[in-house]
């Protein structure tokens, strides 16, 4: 047994829906570090279109092939709050763009303004997941051969719900 202190840290989003670019990020963090736990944030302020529940269930689903990951949320609560309260010493963000290199470097500092002990850790994926967000596929579903389209941005559970969910508003 070693005497090594285990590496565990947090990788937040909202989600909704989890997609492949969320499903590499998760791979490759889960690769880095002894536990992840992949956080569902809560903004009471905003209008999701799964219920943290849903998110819950695809999260747990995608990533069941992974032992070190663990599913968790957190609402009303800074991240870096979030990780310190789970003994994570690191948190894991990823960066697709500039703009996003830029955010992402503000919130560095602020967070170490929070919590000093807890670095960030910037993950930049491949230019296949570069463009995807949860937003996006939100807004590809509905027209004319949508699954088709949609098929390669998400992972195949959260493809089956989208077209069940689909296809329940349809009834």
């Amino acid at each position: 047994m070693s005497d090594r202190p285990i590496r565990r840290a947090v990788y937040a989003g909202s989600f909704d829906p989890p997609t492949n670019g969320h499903l590499w990020m998760i791979r490759e963090a889960q690769a880095l570090f002894d536990e992840l736990i992949v956080a569902i944030g809560v903004n009471p302020d905003k209008k999701a279109t799964y219920s943290v529940t849903e998110r819950e269930t695809m999260l747990r689903t995608i990533t069941a092939e992974f032992p070190n990951v663990r599913i968790g949320t957190f609402t009303n609560q800074f991240l870096v709050n979030y990780a310190k309260s789970l003994g994570a010493a690191y948190v894991v963000r990823g960066i697709r763009t500039a703009s996003d290199y830029e955010y992402e470097r503000a919130m560095r500092y602020i967070n170490h303004d929070l919590q000093p002990n807890i670095s960030t850790v910037l993950l930049m994926p491949p230019r296949e997941f570069a463009e995807v967000s949860s937003t996006m596929v939100k807004g590809m579903v509905g027209p004319d051969n949508w699954q088709t389209i949609i098929r390669r941005y998400v992972p195949d559970a959260v493809y089956q719900k989208l077209i069940q969910d689909h296809q329940q508003k349809k009834m």
